[in-house]
């Protein structure tokens, strides 16, 4: 069978009057698709996660994956050594906000309700480790995304996940994940001190 075809390109979506890149791929074939967003491990937008959002287009999907780290190091990729651990971390766990990613998910929904073949209602996404905690996190936009994919996150009890129950999410979220509770996060949406 013949893979469907595909288009890919680097773009830059606007989040806050803040440039944010962005990999979009897209099917070639005429139609309606929905889209998805796919929210990076702590390695950016890497190798793997163009190839996760190539595959999500080849089944027919919008996809398209915002550099989630662009405030903090524009153009960020990396590998998977110890260092580059250690450096995905600091940008994930101590430098990013929730309401940056917030900016940046809504930004990337935005753009893919500008381009014609994508249906304009029902987002998804999905996120890898780092990026479980932000489709997690998505959950709480108002009425945007219908499917949060949780896959391998990192540190969502507490803060969060009463951000998600208070915000009264429509969305569904699926998936596995490891609670991390050694983690130091800036990304609570709620000033309260509750933990789980």
């Amino acid at each position: 069978m013949t893979e469907p075809a595909i288009n890919t390109s680097t773009i830059q979506i606007l989040a806050d009057n803040f440039q944010i890149d962005a990999y979009l791929a897209k099917p070639t074939s005429p139609g309606s698709y929905p889209g998805i967003i796919v929210l990076q491990e702590i390695f950016g937008v890497n190798v793997h996660i163009r190839d996760v959002t190539e595959r999500i287009a080849k089944l027919g999907y919008v996809a398209i994956a915002p550099a989630l780290f662009q405030r903090q190091a524009p153009g960020f990729e990396t590998g998977y050594t110890p260092e580059d651990v250690e450096i995905g971390r600091k940008y994930a766990w101590l430098q990013t906000t929730a309401s940056e990613l917030l900016s940046d998910i809504q930004a990337a929904i935005n753009y893919l309700k500008t381009l014609p073949q994508v249906k304009k209602e029902g987002f998804g996404c999905i996120g890898f480790c780092f990026g479980g905690h932000v489709a997690y996190l998505a959950a709480t936009l108002p009425a945007a995304i219908v499917n949060a994919n949780v896959l391998a996150a990192a540190n969502l009890g507490g803060q969060l996940g009463a951000a998600v129950a208070a915000n009264n999410a429509a969305s569904n979220v699926t998936g596995g994940y490891q609670w991390h509770p050694s983690s130091q996060s800036n990304l609570s949406t709620s000033s309260s001190s509750s933990s789980n």
